[in-house]
């Protein structure tokens, strides 16, 4: 077992003072067997009323109702995990799915299927062409071998940026370009994914990196494919590697654009500033 304390500290300054509307926080690790939450502090500047619930996909999200003007906000989150996947090949893939290709089984597919959806025409054949040089159809292969091989690929084949700006490229633009944040390459993995019949989601969260713990980082982000008797199993392209025990995961999606950390709005003539900071440490 692993324990993690994870620090993100948000600011948004504005030029003049506004009037804060709700926000939404996804800043609370997803628990379940192989994570548990030792302890959780959320914290807010101005004060704030928390209102909890867990959305379709099971994240534990924070509503914040503000009820005064500010100039700054602040959002701290703190919390200490313990996390027991430590042997993330430990898992035993139905007789069925071992080999690729196969198909869902029918109560399966009827679940999967929002997680399924081909991109748009013109990206699934960009994608088909990639992903050949990867996969030979003719080769038989395993499956867990295929996914591994489509992670190790993108990390060997891209380039790794820091994209400050919001939102996510697609992955024609990921293609294009040969480079991309983790959240860029989480997508191109999810896209490929799904052209070979399989169901893929986004994860955001967390990364334990020992060289850069004393550093300021930032979230993370890869990708989980649905693997009959393994479950949601997460790849991360961003390191060509099999999700492991110095991942973290927060919130789960269909969509790689609907899970950012914090979401809000404001009433006001100002502009805004973002500065974020993240600290992931062992303890």
């Amino acid at each position: 077992m692993q324990r993690y304390k994870i620090i993100h500290r948000t600011y948004y300054n504005y030029s003049s003072e506004v009037t804060l509307g709700t926000h939404n926080l996804l800043l609370r690790p997803r628990e379940d067997y192989e994570l548990r939450i030792e302890s959780f502090v959320l914290k807010s500047t101005p004060e704030v009323k928390i209102f909890w619930h867990r959305d379709v996909e099971g994240n534990s999200v924070a509503i914040a109702n503000f009820n005064q003007q500010t100039q700054q906000l602040l959002i701290e989150s703190e919390v200490i995990i313990q996390q027991y996947n430590e042997s993330p090949l430990d898992f035993i893939v139905s007789d069925y799915a071992i080999d690729y290709p196969f198909k869902y089984n029918s109560s399966d597919q009827f679940l999967l299927s929002p997680y399924m959806v081909l991109p748009e025409e013109e990206t699934r054949v960009l994608l088909n062409d990639w992903i050949f040089n990867v996969y030979k159809s003719y080769e038989a292969v395993q499956t867990y071998t295929l996914l591994q091989r489509l992670a190790h690929h993108i990390y060997t084949s891209f380039s790794y940026t820091i994209r400050e700006e919001p939102g996510v490229q697609t992955a024609k633009e990921t293609l294009s370009l040969g480079s991309g944040s983790c959240r860029d390459f989480a997508l191109l993995f999810m896209e490929a994914v799904k052209c070979l019949g399989l169901a893929s989601r986004f994860v955001s969260g967390y990364l334990y990196a020992p060289l850069m713990a004393s550093e300021v980082g930032s979230t993370h982000a890869w990708a989980e494919v649905y693997i009959p008797g393994g479950g949601w199993k997460g790849f991360d392209p961003t390191i060509g590697d099999i999700v492991g025990s110095d991942h973290i995961p927060v919130a789960v999606a269909r969509l790689a654009e609907s899970v950012p950390p914090i979401s809000g709005s404001f009433a006001g003539i100002a502009e805004s500033n973002l500065d974020v900071g993240v600290w992931v440490s062992q303890c």
